[in-house]
């Protein structure tokens, strides 16, 4: 990815945890490192087609000015997700916040924090088999685009499946998203769980009935394995009616512990239970 860098733009601010700081302020360093595509801009050298670092200079200055936090690592988050919310053309950004001026009462030259957010690529699984299951898949989608660190980048058809682990129960309602987030695996389990609540979800029976059903499924390439969270989710390549959706969305999608794509593992899939069918 190719970078446009503003580098130690003073702004005059009033952040920080002592009173003196937020009444008189300080002088802060701010450096950002946008990563973007500039193959077209250079190409075509058309303003359009790439950042206005004149814009996001202004924009980092407006900012910071009228907001105000005690911590230097709260506001390089919040501008960081503000300049990547405001700029489309920014996929990640290298935040360095300087304060030259912290009050430590000990020789230094500067006290700064760096961070790097950006956007990432995410795949959730819907499912429901309870009441209105298309009003509820619908609905979390729509929950989902009404979230700023969260775009829906599409929604795959929604198809009827057999239960699965535990049989005594109505058919589902499945589906697959594609998402482009800010947040992490993390956070973006905590907002699927949420939707879940809201839809009053219960869990009594592993694998029961349910009104909504959200699980992350693939975050990037990253292979997780937490408390929380297991991700690419552990039962993928044995379940059709997850395969089926992302198929349908990414094809192309790589399996990053059995490296294969959705499609192949869909093609897999429906071999083995086809031979098992033959065999019978």
């Amino acid at each position: 990815m190719d970078k446009i860098t503003i580098k130690d733009l003073v702004v005059f601010a009033n952040h920080g945890v002592f009173e003196a700081e937020a009444v008189l302020g300080q002088k802060f360093l701010i450096t950002a490192v946008l990563h973007t595509d500039t193959r077209t801009s250079g190409r075509t050298d058309e303003l359009t087609n790439t950042i206005h670092y004149g814009e996001v200079s202004a924009e980092i200055t407006k900012y910071f000015k009228e907001n105000r936090f005690q911590l230097i690592e709260a506001a390089a988050e919040h501008l960081a997700e503000h300049l990547l919310l405001t700029f489309p053309l920014i996929e990640e950004i290298e935040l360095e916040i300087k304060k030259p001026w912290a009050p430590i009462a000990l020789p230094v030259d500067t006290v700064s924090v760096s961070i790097k957010r950006g956007w990432h690529i995410a795949f959730g699984a819907l499912g429901s088999n309870m009441g209105d299951s298309k009003g509820y898949l619908d609905g979390a989608v729509e929950a989902l685009r009404a979230i700023p660190q969260i775009q829906v980048l599409s929604v795959s058809s929604y198809i009827h499946t057999a239960p699965y682990g535990y049989l005594d129960q109505d058919e589902f309602l499945n589906g697959a998203v594609m998402l482009r987030t800010l947040l992490t695996p993390t956070e973006l389990l905590d907002v699927f769980q949420k939707l879940e609540q809201d839809a009053n979800r219960v869990r009594k029976i592993h694998w029961g009935p349910r009104t909504l059903d959200l699980d992350v499924l693939f975050y990037d390439d990253l292979i997780i394995n937490s408390e929380r969270l297991t991700v690419p989710h552990v039962e993928i390549q044995k379940r059709t009616f997850v395969l089926e959706p992302l198929v349908e969305l990414a094809p192309w999608w790589r399996h990053p512990i059995y490296q294969k794509t959705v499609k192949e593992l869909l093609d897999d899939l429906t071999s083995k239970e086809d031979s098992h069918v033959l065999n019978d």
